[in-house]
């Protein structure tokens, strides 16, 4: 019995209703689990000695628009005692999409729970500084949302280099 295994029993036998899927592929598993039951879990993770998922390796953000429900909030844990890696997943809604602040458990996550929300407009209740990380405090709207409007610049080549140069600041004198 690997530590993955020995982990979703644990898990499913305190959290039953929590874990709505158990995605295997490559190798890699992940967690599908409620928002509401994300920090329990989590707690049991990272301080059940048995289990011992002391590092949190990364947490990512992904918009699935138009889909439904449209974010999801991806949680990559280390237990190193074990060298085992298990991913969870939340899903969340579009309208105010929010989940609790792992902070608390694991440090780490304050600059990417930042991120998540400067990028995504996720907000984490109980962060300790949820506040802009990249963009201006004053900025309007949340980048990497899949509906965010895209601004840009036609590229200049040798080939519409006259029909570009024409619409530049100085070409305006």
């Amino acid at each position: 019995m690997t530590h993955i295994d020995t982990t979703i029993a644990s898990l499913r036998e305190k959290h039953m209703h929590a874990i709505e899927q158990i995605i295997s592929f490559r190798d890699e598993t992940t967690l599908l689990v409620s928002a509401g039951a994300l920090l329990h879990i989590c707690r049991d993770l990272r301080y059940d000695p048995a289990l011992g998922y002391s590092v949190l390796a990364d947490l990512a953000a992904v918009d699935y628009h138009p889909q439904r429900p449209r974010f999801a909030v991806a949680y990559l844990l280390h237990a190193l005692k074990h060298n085992a890696r298990l991913r969870l997943r939340v899903l969340l809604p579009g309208r105010e999409p929010r989940l609790p602040s792992v902070t608390g458990l694991w440090p780490a996550a304050e600059w990417p729970e930042r991120e998540a929300f400067d990028l995504m407009g996720i907000e984490f209740t109980g962060h300790p500084d949820l506040r802009r990380i990249l963009m201006p405090a004053d900025w309007e709207g949340h980048p990497l949302r899949k509906d965010y409007a895209l601004g840009y610049e036609e590229v200049q080549f040798s080939f519409n280099w006259r029909e570009i140069d024409l619409r530049k600041d100085y070409a305006q004198e």
